[in-house]
């Protein structure tokens, strides 16, 4: 098992939630995850990373798998503009690569916000720290895990 994947292990346990980590295989798209899962596109969670063009750090927005995120609401939301994470700073301030971002277990925490759509299910999906990796939770045990803002960020 990866480092990454351990780290959300042990956050989803710390926090004493199921600690279910699922691998699939490689999944790069929402698609592929809820296909692969068996569940419906907006049940996955996607971790959204951006730059605060102003802060410098990273910003992660939750969403679900079949919306986009509304970039004027997203900058609305973190209260400055937001621009491109490179590969660097995502792996310097969550500990994870692009495309496994989970949304517990970051090496620093970041400022996170979450889509209230994610909260029309009883269950959805995270990245689990890798790309193949997934895992189930409850939409209000993930926003108190996290502790997201809830607003609206999405199309």
């Amino acid at each position: 098992m990866s480092k990454s994947v351990k780290r959300v292990r042990a956050a989803l346990e710390t926090a004493g939630l199921p600690a279910d980590i699922r691998e699939l295989g490689e999944t790069r798209t929402a698609e592929q995850a809820a296909a692969a899962v068996g569940c419906t596109l907006d049940q996955i969670v996607k971790s959204l990373i951006f730059r605060g063009t102003e802060s410098g750090h990273v910003r992660l927005f939750l969403v679900p798998g079949g919306r986009r995120l509304d970039p004027a609401k997203a900058a609305a939301a973190a209260g400055e503009p937001l621009g491109k994470a490179d590969a660097a700073l995502v792996r310097a301030e969550t500990g994870f690569v692009i495309g496994g971002v989970a949304p517990v277990g970051h090496a620093a925490p970041a400022a996170t916000w979450m889509d209230p759509r994610l909260l029309d299910f009883a269950e959805v999906w995270a990245a689990a720290g890798t790309p193949r990796h997934v895992f189930p939770i409850a939409p209000e045990a993930l926003h108190a895990v996290t502790g997201a803002v809830i607003r609206d960020v999405t199309e």
